[in-house]
């Protein structure tokens, strides 16, 4: 079912705007409801949208037909637009999502108005719950509860894809549509087998949704496939699969004609000694670390650390922390309940495994925090922190393992296997932002931070939380007490898994 374009009184002629070409659509008006939107994105979009001949609105009027919302429900935006001033309308305006937004500009016109594009109301009456398709799933992550069973692996998969691809081509915003779609799916308790199942979903534009359509109706996504069979996805996969290789040496490697990791051999290309560690060891550092592998560090590491240290205490983070049976390295925080008493353990603690033959390559980094008075947006979006760390690929035992490489079948065999294992202290005050940081999810992080800034004007890191209205730090003793400060309710590390 689609909805044409409703017919209005014709609005007054368009005023001249420095920003705007000629208006193509005078019969559409179009107003976008900067809350939750933000400023800076509400001025990018307005532009935009005049930029391809939409008349776009600063000020709600009677000539507005098309209020675009972005993460409000129907009932935040009605309440919004009765407290508006001026006359009265003659009648009621298109209430729509941002995606009706969006896939009008991709169209270069405005799309017809179906019911996905309609907002909802955050309750619906009785008598229409029947109507209502698809679960109700938040729009942030860090507000719904990803458990560890992924019901639409085939979708999410495919979805991840994209977004990689989009990333080694330097598209952040496409990369991140698709970033944001694939959890969304992971967080739903059960197959999605129809397209209609998306309508109720949000953070899903029109590119998504195709390829969900696509695989549920066809079984695949003919852009996956050729995605996947593209040399230089292929390629730049292999690249960045290299510890210490990240997408812009990839893509520099695969612009200079090399296509495998016998090229970089052969050429014998300048690596530092962080890549010249991660091609050594490319096979086992590119396979799944197991559970019982990351136990087995965690008591080497937790005996090193005590044996300088009684009363530190070691926390098995990242994906294990969440309940996975397997990931692709091993990370602990370290601190200890006296503030301070941390300061110099790492070097110690690292000497003492580097003399006992257990780590094959390590690099460490002095803590750079400075506590500031205040903090700054930018600070969110820091992807590194400032603790004291070591990261490292340790030589875990592991009897009867296949070597890599071998120059004769005698050498076929050995005991050990190398693993990329990370330490970081951090100090106890820390201690509970740090470990939700590195708990993980990387989306349920940068969710939960965007989250801080948009809806909570906080500023969220691995080393604070930060008021903006109050100008203050906000204290936390564990990771519920961080939560409690952004009004969220808490959510357990093995429901993280956005």
């Amino acid at each position: 079912m689609t909805l044409p374009l409703r017919k209005r009184r014709r609005p007054p002629p368009a005023v001249a705007d420095s920003s705007q070409g000629a208006v193509r659509f005078p019969e559409v008006g179009i107003f976008l409801v900067e809350k939750r939107m933000g400023s800076s994105r509400r001025a990018f979009l307005s532009k935009l949208a005049r930029s391809k001949g939409f008349r776009v609105e600063a000020v709600y009027s009677d000539t507005v037909t098309h209020v675009v919302s972005e993460q409000n429900t129907r009932d935040e935006v009605c309440e919004w637009l009765q407290a508006q001033p001026g006359p009265g309308r003659l009648d009621t305006p298109a209430l729509l999502d941002v995606s009706w937004f969006t896939e009008s500009m991709a169209s270069g016109s405005p799309v017809l108005i179906e019911p996905r594009h309609c907002l909802v109301s955050s309750q619906c009456p009785e008598s229409d719950a029947s109507e209502v398709e698809g679960p109700t799933v938040p729009v942030y992550a860090c507000q719904r509860r990803t458990a560890l069973p992924n019901w639409n692996q085939i979708l999410t998969d495919a979805l991840e894809i994209l977004a990689e691809e989009a990333e080694f081509g330097n598209s952040e915003g496409r990369s991140l549509a698709f970033a944001r779609a694939a959890p969304v799916l992971r967080s739903i308790p059960y197959a999605v087998t129809r397209f209609e199942d998306l309508n109720s979903l949000p953070c899903f534009g029109a590119h998504s949704r195709k390829i969900v359509q696509e695989i549920t109706e066809d079984g695949s996504s003919v852009e996956v496939q050729r995605v996947l069979h593209s040399e230089r996805y292929r390629t730049l996969k292999v690249f960045s699969g290299i510890f210490g290789v990240g997408k812009k040496t990839a893509d520099r490697w695969y612009q200079e004609g090399l296509r495998t990791l016998d090229d970089l051999r052969k050429k014998e290309k300048k690596l530092n000694r962080q890549q010249e560690a991660g091609l050594q060891h490319y096979t086992d550092l590119n396979s799944p670390v197991t559970r019982l592998e990351a136990d087995k560090i965690q008591h080497v590491v937790q005996d090193a650390v005590l044996r300088f240290l009684p009363g530190a205490i070691i926390t098995l983070t990242g994906g294990f922390q969440r309940g996975k049976q397997s990931g692709h390295d091993v990370d602990f925080l370290i601190t200890h309940p006296t503030e301070g008493k941390e300061m110099g353990l790492l070097i110690k603690v690292v000497s003492w495994l580097s003399s006992q033959g257990l780590l094959l390559y390590h690099h460490m980094k002095q803590n750079s925090y400075k506590e500031p008075t205040q903090m700054s947006v930018q600070a969110s979006k820091d992807r590194l922190d400032h603790f004291e760390s070591c990261f490292s690929i340790f030589k875990l035992d592991t009897p009867n393992e296949q070597m890599e490489s071998s120059s004769t079948a005698a050498e076929n065999i050995r005991n050990w296997k190398a693993l990329r294992v990370d330490l970081v202290v951090t100090p106890f005050s820390q201690y509970p932002f740090a470990l939700l940081g590195w708990t993980g999810s990387k989306h349920f992080e940068r969710e939960l931070r965007r989250f801080a800034v948009h809806e909570r004007k906080m500023i969220l890191n691995s080393h604070a939380l930060y008021d903006t209205k109050q100008n203050v730090m906000l204290p936390a003793h564990s990771e519920e007490d961080i939560f409690a400060h952004l009004g969220l309710d808490y959510i357990l590390p093995t429901e993280r898994n956005a």
